[in-house]
C-alpha cells in the first residue's frame, strides 16, 4: 500500500468532547503508522501541548501548531516557524478591548495570558500544558506565531472588524471556536504548513486525508486529496471546501472509524 500523509485536527476532530484521545484513537493510530503511513496533527493549540499527545501514542506524529506557524517533525525538531511583525504584534496587544476579553499571545515555547482564565486551563487537563499570566504593557511583540482573543462572540467580532480594517492585508485571521478568533502573519495557515509538510515527504495533495471542523482547517481540507468535515463542524465549513466528505461526529470517534475503514484496520 502507497503510504499516505494523514493529517487532522483535535478538538471538535480526532478528540472526544472530554478533549481526550480515546483509548480505539490511540489503537486506530498506532495501527496505522505500523502501516507506514505518515501522521500529523494540525491544531490551533501551542505544540508544548500538542506534543504531550504524541508522547502517549509512542509513535512518529509530525505537528503543525499554533494554526500553521510552527511545524516540527517527528522527533519535535522545529522545521519552520512564521512569527508576527513584531509592529503588528505591538498594535494587536495594545487594541482596547472589551474587559472579559482575554489576550493571548502564543510564543514558540510559551503560551501567555493577559489574566487567570480557570475555564481555559480545564481545556487542557489532559496535557497539563498552562499559560503564563504577563502585563501586556511588558511585550515586546517579538516571536509572537499567534495572537488570540477569547471572549463573548459579538464582543470578539468587533474586534475582528477594526483588525481587518487596519490590518486585513498583511494578517491572516480566522476562528478556531466561535468565540476564539485566532491571528497569525499573512500566509499563515495550516494549509501553507500541510504544503511545506507534504514538499519535506515527497508526496502530493493527492496522496493527503485531512480531517476538519472548524474556520480554521480551511486551507487544510482544501488542499488534501481527501478531505473529511465532521458532523459537528461549523456550518460554513461544508460550503468552503465542497469536495470534502461529511462524516460522523467527533465524540463518537468518526475519525477513527474512517480510517478504519479507509485502511482495513480491524477493530480488538
Amino acid at each position: 500500500m502507497t503510504p499516505r500523509l494523514i493529517v487532522t485536527d483535535l478538538d471538535g476532530t480526532l478528540l472526544g468532547a472530554d478533549h481526550d484521545l480515546h483509548p480505539t484513537t490511540i489503537d486506530t493510530l498506532r495501527a496505522l503508522a505500523g502501516q507506514g503511513h505518515h501522521l500529523a496533527f494540525a491544531s490551533g493549540r501551542h505544540f508544548q501541548d500538542m506534543q504531550r499527545f504524541r508522547e502517549r501514542l509512542g509513535i512518529p506524529v509530525h505537528v503543525i501548531s499554533t494554526n500553521g506557524a510552527y511545524l516540527h517533525d517527528t522527533e519535535g525538531r522545529l522545521i519552520t516557524a512564521r512569527h508576527l511583525e513584531a509592529s503588528l504584534a505591538r498594535q494587536l496587544i495594545a487594541l482596547p478591548r472589551p474587559a472579559e476579553v482575554r489576550l493571548n499571545l502564543y510564543h514558540e515555547h510559551e503560551w501567555l495570558i493577559d489574566a487567570e482564565a480557570p475555564g481555559l486551563l480545564a481545556l487542557h487537563a489532559h496535557t497539563g500544558f498552562g499559560y503564563r499570566v504577563a502585563d501586556p504593557e511588558e511585550l515586546d511583540g517579538e516571536g509572537v506565531g499567534k495572537v488570540l482573543y477569547i471572549g463573548e462572540p459579538d464582543a470578539v467580532r468587533r474586534l475582528e472588524a477594526t483588525i481587518r480594517a487596519r490590518h486585513g492585508e498583511r494578517l491572516h485571521l480566522t476562528w478556531s471556536l466561535a468565540t476564539s478568533l485566532e491571528i497569525m502573519a499573512e500566509g499563515v495557515n495550516k494549509g501553507t504548513a500541510l504544503a511545506a509538510l507534504l514538499e519535506r515527504l515527497g508526496l502530493g495533495p493527492e496522496a493527503c486525508l485531512a480531517f476538519g471542523d472548524n474556520l480554521n482547517d480551511t486551507e487544510m481540507l482544501a488542499l488534501a486529496g481527501e478531505a473529511h468535515v465532521m458532523a459537528n463542524a461549523h456550518p460554513e465549513l461544508a460550503d468552503r471546501v465542497p469536495g470534502a466528505r461529511r462524516i460522523g461526529h467527533h465524540d463518537e470517534r468518526a475519525v477513527a472509524a474512517t480510517l478504519r475503514e479507509r485502511f482495513g484496520v480491524s477493530t480488538t
